[in-house]
């Protein structure tokens, strides 16, 4: 019994002595801080981070040094030396994977407004704030803010505040004030912690005018978000203004990490919005939506491919729209694979050949086109409207299209 209690309280002398040792480097290391000057500071978290024993104080002296920096930002925001000493400090605390410096980060952001500290302060929060719904909020919330302020047609973030400040640090923020760097570290930050809730915010991002390389980090933070991409796209285009249906459409149906049933039913869901809507934007989205459908011959989207039909159909009787649109409305009947386009089309087909047989008269592009989206389908519902055509006055390349379309049909 004596042995096991002496064995207890050795260790219990070991823990507290290391304990304590970890106390005493780390309280070292704070005085020798509190007593240098700005530049001493920075040197001194340095050389801490070299220290042998650095794993077991280096995050609390990193979050000492932020909680120095927000201590004195109400007079040292736009000095060179402090705003250096944060971006050591927040790269630090974000190695060392100090959550509890979470908070006073963002506090620090929100005071000092220079590129140089933000940047850094955004990538130590993309590793830190990753469980932190506040966190995700508050730059999900700076990053509406900015777009608004793009659009109001001032310019977040390119008027720099580093008064007094010189060197590299200056000039590579000067170098990069057309990037918008702090917008990019804020896109970059959500897109490495993956939460849903940035995928709106970061979508508004994607459908301003910003710089490509502003346009490129957002593309590529958006595939990062977690959970459902193509319900996130199909939600825009079913909610969304007009220009946000169709950013949402090429970034779903052009993504190829995407399958093509994702695509196909981003296409439809665009399909059906446009179909809504009479607008340039909704007309120039259906018919983006149609070349696609087609592409990937999606059939669940028939019954909306015979509405767009229809409407083309309309549209160019009225000299709305060129024959070429007419043609892609076929075009893609003949895609669907399923018995209801190729009804639609064979009863199309079957009024064409009573025309021709009343006046003589004939559009062969269009019956071309038909012949060979019914070709395409195969459906037998066809086989009387193919067969008559041979009875008729066309011509040899319409009567040897028909001939292989019925070859076509199944049985």
């Amino acid at each position: 019994m004596k042995r096991h209690f002496s064995v207890h309280i050795l260790l219990f002398f070991i823990v507290f002595g290391q304990l304590f040792a970890e106390e005493a480097i780390l309280s070292s290391y704070e005085r020798n801080f509190l007593r240098a000057s700005l530049v001493e500071k920075t040197a001194i978290l340095i050389d801490a981070a070299t220290d042998e024993r650095a794993d077991e104080f280096i995050g609390d002296l990193h979050e000492f040094a932020l909680k120095f920096a927000l201590s004195n930002g109400s007079y040292l925001n736009e000095d060179y030396d402090m705003i250096n000493l944060i971006g050591i400090a927040a790269k630090g605390a974000g190695i060392s994977g100090q959550i509890s410096s979470a908070k006073t980060l963002w506090e620090l952001f929100l005071v000092y407004e220079d590129s140089y500290s933000r940047v850094e302060i955004l990538g130590a929060l993309s590793v830190l704030g990753k469980n932190n719904q506040e966190i995700i909020d508050n730059i999900n919330k700076f990053l509406e803010s900015e777009n608004v302020a793009f659009l109001r047609g001032t310019s977040p973030q390119a008027n720099l505040r580093l008064a007094g400040a010189g060197g590299g640090i200056r000039s590579s923020i000067q170098e990069s004030r057309d990037d918008y760097p702090v917008i990019r570290a804020a896109i970059a930050a959500l897109g490495v912690i993956g939460n849903s809730s940035s995928f709106p915010y970061l979508f508004s991002t994607m459908t301003l005018d910003y710089p490509q390389p502003v346009i490129q980090e957002t593309l590529k933070a958006l595939e990062s978000i977690n959970g459902n991409y193509k319900d996130y796209l199909i939600s825009i285009i079913k909610r969304n203004p007009a220009n946000e249906k169709a950013a949402a459409f090429r970034i779903g149906v052009y993504n190829q990490k995407l399958i093509s049933s994702d695509r196909g039913e981003i296409a439809q869901a665009a399909l059906e919005a446009s179909l809504e809507s009479f607008g340039p934007l909704e007309t120039s989205l259906r018919y983006d939506a149609i070349t696609v459908l087609t592409r990937l011959g999606w059939s669940p989207a028939a019954p909306l491919v015979i509405r767009n039909f229809y409407r083309v159909q309309s549209d160019y009787m009225g000299g709305l729209v060129p024959k070429d649109r007419l043609i892609e409305a076929i075009a893609c009947l003949g895609a669907m694979g399923s018995s209801e386009p190729a009804k639609v089309l064979a009863l199309h087909l079957g009024y064409f050949n009573s025309e021709t047989e009343k006046t003589g008269k004939y559009d062969e592009d269009i019956i071309l086109a038909i012949i060979k989206a019914l070709g395409d389908l195969g459906d037998k519902a066809a086989f009387d409207y193919l067969l008559y055509i041979e009875y008729l006055s066309y011509p040899d390349k319409i009567q040897t299209q028909a001939r292989d379309a019925l070859s076509r049909l199944k049985w």
